[in-house]
């Protein structure tokens, strides 16, 4: 499948690139110097955004080597209908400041197919009915 990029920043370094043909995912790259303050959450732009085909979205997963130094993605939808530049949504965990610099990777864009549910009202209880969070036994 093709999908359409398209560029926000003159200083795009990378346009998405997976490591190896059958990863899910591919990397994606800041375009700006962003610090992530210990604990906080940040908007990192990455340049780019898409023209998806209707019954797809976007999202923004966690790289694995970000994870483990305590960075984490969002995982915001990127709905079909948006075209306006992604940005990774991450949040620092740690209690030390963490420096993104541009060309750095910071997430995994993965495409996936939706569902469009007609959502319908339902009066009647099935044998699970509400139970839930340990409901039934440790």
């Amino acid at each position: 499948m093709k999908i359409e990029i398209i560029r926000f920043d003159d200083n795009l370094i990378r346009k998405p690139d997976r490591a190896y043909h059958n990863d899910s995912g591919a990397d994606i790259f800041t375009t700006q110097d962003v610090t992530i303050k210990a604990h906080s959450v940040e908007c990192i732009p990455t340049g780019i955004g898409l023209r998806l085909p209707d019954g797809y979205d976007a999202v923004v997963h966690c790289k694995s080597g970000l994870s483990k130094k305590g960075i984490w993605a969002a995982n915001a939808p990127i709905d079909a209908g948006y075209t306006g530049e992604i940005h990774a949504i991450l949040y620092n965990t740690t209690d030390e400041d963490f420096t993104l610099y541009s060309g750095n990777k910071v997430g995994q864009l993965v495409i996936r197919p939706v569902i469009y549910a007609d959502f319908v009202e339902e009066y009647e209880l099935d044998e699970r009915g509400t139970g839930a969070f340990g409901s039934t036994g440790e």
